[in-house]
């Protein structure tokens, strides 16, 4: 059990690297392109900012799914499944349709129809879901047009869900690795706890997703020098998708001898083979929540459910007091407790244990929604070595009081220092000019060199 993991953890480690040495490039391309839009009213960024980082992020997948194919305990994976195939192709569609919006802005419903057309063919190709085990009735097959049109659905829904919540730096691609680590815990265990192989495509997809968000995640945290667009959070969400369907409907329960006693008792020893069908809704629970409520609030405002807002979860947590870091560290929180309660619950349902950790830390995440401008200090043996902001308020006066005695270094005469400056409030910049977040990988630098860049409020 030892090597299928390293291969795994190497697969991993490959996807992650590829997509982290191809992001800078990318960027670069991104801003000779133009595919830094101008800020818009419903941005949190100030500055103009790249976007096209799917394409660095697809890449990754393509080398994650070449070295896996090369690995003695994952190549059988290929061999004895379409779904790898099915995947990639699927993907490839829709990674093209985001390179497009991202660089022209086409239409939403053009995007949804090549949704659909993306699910379609992952369909055509074996990955679709064929039956649902249903708890107190047990498994019920589907026929080929159920079928279809509920992996379809799954699939908008996911990719949207994903695309909805890609508001913030880091978010989607921090919340989606979170996510596949929870369901590559879930699935690795149907593989080789239960030996059921049909759960080794879901395993595989688990660990090239939490690579391509890994590899991505440095250049995407606050401040973003890159953002994924439509062309990443897509195809993250496609690739979400995929997993779920594949061990949803492609795992045939009755390999896992559960059905022993009484009807109560099969049913509850079936709890790990419903964990499927809610697993994917636990892992999306904050971005389809998010995409729920913006529905109605736009179709109750009189506006197309695709127009653009400023009212999504993450845009509240920052009108309620939350710096952007403390929003993305706190929607991180909600989706790891969700997404790992469920996959605990599904392994240990009869403990009382873990219903009492999830009530304990579902009141810290609250005490934290509740409570925007607390600070936590440091103690005073760390004071020297956590940032300012986590410092005691006497121990920051004395530092402010001795750096205000010290003279200017390198003023002459009549000079004077730089003036203080404001870092929450910035004037949103225009594309193309100069200081803005990746001009200077092919421009010239900024004119004011003393200038920092713009950072939020804590």
């Amino acid at each position: 059990m030892g090597q299928p993991v390293r291969d795994y953890l190497l697969t991993l480690c490959v996807t992650a690297a590829v997509t982290y040495l191809l992001t800078g490039p990318v960027r670069k391309f991104a801003i000779a392109v133009g595919a830094m839009p101008a800020i818009r009213a419903r941005d949190v960024h100030r500055e103009p900012t790249p976007r096209l980082g799917g394409i660095a992020m697809f890449g990754g997948l393509c080398a994650g799914l070449i070295v896996a194919d090369h690995l003695f305990n994952l190549n059988s994976v290929f061999e004895l499944s379409s779904e790898p195939r099915a995947l990639l192709s699927g993907a490839a569609l829709i990674w093209l349709i985001g390179v497009l919006d991202d660089k022209f802005e086409i239409d939403a419903l053009i995007k949804l129809g090549g949704q659909m057309i993306a699910a379609a063919v992952m369909v055509i190709q074996g990955l679709t879901i064929l039956w649902l085990p249903i708890p107190g009735i047990g498994t019920v097959a589907l026929t080929q047009w159920q079928g279809t049109l509920l992996t379809v659905a799954l699939v908008v829904i996911t990719i949207n869900a994903v695309n909805f919540v890609d508001g913030l730096d880091g978010l989607a691609s921090g919340m989606v690795c979170i996510a596949a680590a929870a369901f590559f815990l879930y699935t690795y265990r149907l593989w080789y706890g239960y030996g059921i192989e049909a759960a080794a495509p879901a395993t595989l997809f688990a660990a090239i997703l939490m690579g391509m968000c890994l590899g991505f995640l440095p250049h995407n945290m606050h401040p973003a020098r890159i953002f994924m667009g439509d062309s990443g959070s897509m195809l993250i969400g496609l690739v979400l998708a995929a997993g779920a369907i594949s061990v949803t409907g492609q795992v045939d329960p009755d390999l896992m001898n559960l059905f022993v006693g009484g009807e109560r008792a099969a049913t509850h020893a079936m709890l790990p083979v419903f964990i499927p069908l809610l697993l994917p809704l636990t892992i999306i629970a904050i971005p389809a929540a998010d995409l729920v409520l913006a529905i109605v609030r736009r179709t109750w405002n009189g506006q197309s459910p695709f127009a653009a807002d400023r009212g999504h979860l993450h845009h509240r947590l920052l009108e309620i007091g939350h710096s952007h870091s403390r929003s993305v560290l706190i929607m991180y929180f909600w989706s790891a407790l969700i997404a790992f309660g469920a996959v605990g619950y599904s392994v240990h349902s009869t403990s009382l244990w873990i219903v009492l950790v999830i009530v304990g830390l579902s009141a810290v995440g609250l005490i934290l929604l509740l409570m925007p401008r607390f600070t936590p200090r440091a103690p005073r043996w760390a004071q020297s070595f956590v940032p300012p902001r986590y410092r005691r308020r006497s121990l920051r006066l004395g530092t402010a009081h001795q750096a205000a005695q010290e003279p200017q270094q390198g003023l002459g005469d009549g000079e004077m220092g730089p003036e203080p400056q404001d870092e929450g409030v910035r004037a949103p910049v225009a594309a193309g000019a100069a200081g803005a977040n990746g001009a200077t990988a092919i421009g010239a630098g900024s004119r004011h060199p003393g200038r920092r860049k713009a950072a939020s409020r804590h």
